[in-house]
């Protein structure tokens, strides 16, 4: 039985196998990083605080792109989501931060939303013809593959990471705090 938090974030099971206690914690990562932009106005998803140029509504863009970076394109070496053929990254690096800026906030949360649940039918097809210690399709520079647990470890790295850089924005935002 799943157990949900007071901020809507499903508890990691804890007596449970190891693709279910990755996958567990992947969902709550990206639950908390829900949590920290449910509510936020326009203003407040762009907001910056102190020197950094993050804002809420880049983080959510920026884990829209990685989302569909590791678990499409190097998962499974596909090509990029439609989302974003238009990005020139060359012009500019940050261009999924950056282009987040312009968006509605329902947009850019929308587009986070439909990357995560591509993402966990890629986890799932995954799993289903091979498990967590086959490599992935897309290699790096020096021809070696991530495993898929690697790839879903490093997921959990990249939202709990993102999710701290949230909590202090979140709170610049309306004061609100929390985990």
């Amino acid at each position: 039985m799943t157990v949900v938090d007071d901020h809507g974030r499903p508890e990691p099971e804890p007596a449970v196998g190891e693709v279910e206690t990755l996958l567990g914690f992947l969902d709550y990562q990206r639950a908390t990083l829900e949590w920290k932009c449910r509510g936020v106005d326009a203003a407040g998803m762009v907001l910056r605080t102190a020197r950094s140029t993050m804002t809420l509504a880049g983080l959510l863009n920026h884990m829209s792109w990685v989302e569909d970076h590791w678990f499409s394109c190097f998962l499974h070496d596909r090509e990029r989501a439609d989302t974003w053929s238009g990005a020139d990254f060359a012009a500019d690096p940050d261009w999924e931060w950056n282009e987040a800026l312009t968006m509605p906030p329902d947009e850019v949360r929308a587009r986070w939303a439909a990357a995560c649940a591509k993402s966990r039918g890629d986890v799932a097809a995954a799993l289903a013809t091979g498990g967590l210690d086959q490599l992935s399709r897309g290699t790096w520079d020096n021809g070696e593959a991530p495993s898929l647990r690697w790839i879903l470890v490093h997921m959990i790295e990249e939202y709990a990471r993102h999710n701290g850089h949230a909590d202090l924005i979140r709170e610049a935002v309306d004061g609100e705090t929390g985990e």
